[in-house]
């Protein structure tokens, strides 16, 4: 089935069929082809395959049909034209960062980043002559201002990793076309279920499949969606001559996971809604960031662009690292881990892990300090989750 077919389908179809391509043997589960390379009929072939005169495969690096089956579903549930997979999260982020720019380019980005991507804006790109910006990524003053002179892409994430801050989706890309830039949205806490960059005037959308995507703590995978022209001006030479190619097997397991992602999403957010209210409330709890409470600071922007809160809740202790490791260490159910999307809830100390390359003043910019935990929800029974979470925040004391 090509990737065209069923475009009228609802999200929940999408991810069940989209992209299928079936073998002449049948079969209802994806195949995978876990080949390095293709065999030809003749040298005559191989030379108009390789030379792109020919459709077909001629080397896993370059594409694979179990992969293409992916990059096919991704974009009909995202209203994509293409996509590409790549091995990793920051694989997908760092290519559609680093392949389309050059000396003297400019990128504007949110402060509040996954560190990662602090380090690739900050200290990769201008290695490279592309001078970067930093903006306070819920102050569209700012946004104007950064992007009242030209630019050539700006780089978000909403909600944003870890203190699931906003940012205007639909504001900011009407500032970034209007400065010449294309606008990349990192969509991994929303998910594609809740939240549509594209169809709010992004460019591309950016993922690590990794997380809500195969959502079980298998394989590492990431994706790139936008438009075709760009994707193969830029991005397929970038993928094809620097290798970040996902495995096929990796491939298939996301591709198994699309198909719960509407009803894992959709449940771990109902679990997180419920979880962040009961943390709100506890004694030893400062301040709590959940998109669908009223009370966060963003809670009109998130309620404009997401259909539901999401699976990710940031709280704070009344307290500094001590008080956020005891909590961490008194949970019996949770586990610790920087990991996030998956359907065992886990939860991490970011200060100190996911963003432990910031510096001081940097993870300040960003409202991160060391009394903040990050919990991703999984699926657990929410009364289990409950009870473990708010006995940790009652030993924080001791």
């Amino acid at each position: 089935m090509a990737a065209e077919d069923g475009k009228d389908w609802k999200p929940a179809t999408k991810l069940v069929r989209g992209g299928t391509m079936r073998s002449q043997f049948g079969e209802t589960s994806e195949a995978i082809y876990l080949t390095s390379g293709y065999a030809y009929d003749s040298a005559e072939q191989a030379a108009r395959r390789m030379s792109g005169d020919e459709e077909g495969y001629v080397y896993s690096r370059y594409a694979n049909p179990t992969v293409r089956m992916l990059e096919n579903r991704l974009a009909m549930l995202e209203g994509a034209e293409t996509c590409r997979v790549t091995a990793s999260g920051m694989g997908a982020i760092s290519s559609a960062l680093i392949a389309p720019v050059g000396q003297g380019d400019r990128v504007v980005a949110a402060s509040a980043l996954f560190g990662s991507c602090r380090v690739i804006c900050q200290t990769i790109l201008p290695r490279y002559g592309v001078e970067t910006e930093f903006v306070q990524g819920d102050e569209l003053d700012a946004w104007k201002a950064a992007l009242s002179r030209p630019a050539n892409y700006v780089l978000i994430e909403s909600p944003s990793n870890p203190l699931l801050e906003a940012v205007d989706i639909a504001a900011v890309a009407e500032l970034a076309h209007k400065a010449g830039a294309k606008l990349i949205v990192d969509n991994v806490f929303a998910t594609p279920i809740l939240q549509r960059p594209l169809e709010l005037g992004a460019d591309i959308s950016v993922y690590s499949a990794t997380k809500h995507m195969d959502g079980q703590g298998r394989v590492l995978a990431g994706a790139i969606l936008g438009a075709s022209d760009w994707m193969e001006e830029f991005i397929d030479p970038w993928l094809r001559h620097t290798g970040p190619a996902p495995s096929p097997f990796n491939a298939w397991v996301v591709l198994k996971g699309l198909e719960t992602l509407d009803l894992r999403v959709r449940q771990a957010s109902r679990n997180a809604a419920h979880l962040a209210d009961a943390i709100a409330g506890h004694e030893n709890v400062r301040a709590v960031r959940y998109p669908g409470r009223s009370d966060h600071p963003h809670h009109a922007v998130h309620a404009k662009q997401m259909d539901e809160g999401g699976t990710l809740i940031a709280f704070s202790v009344k307290g500094a690292r001590p008080e956020a490791f005891r909590v961490l260490n008194a949970l019996n159910l949770v586990d610790i881990s920087n990991n996030l999307g998956d359907t065992k809830s886990l939860a991490c100390h970011p200060a100190s892990t996911t963003h432990r390359a910031l510096n001081e003043e940097e993870r300040a910019s960003m409202g991160l300090d060391e009394s903040w935990i990050r919990l991703s929800v999984g699926l657990e029974d929410v009364s289990d989750l409950e009870a473990d979470i708010l006995s940790a925040l009652s030993a924080m004391a001791g």
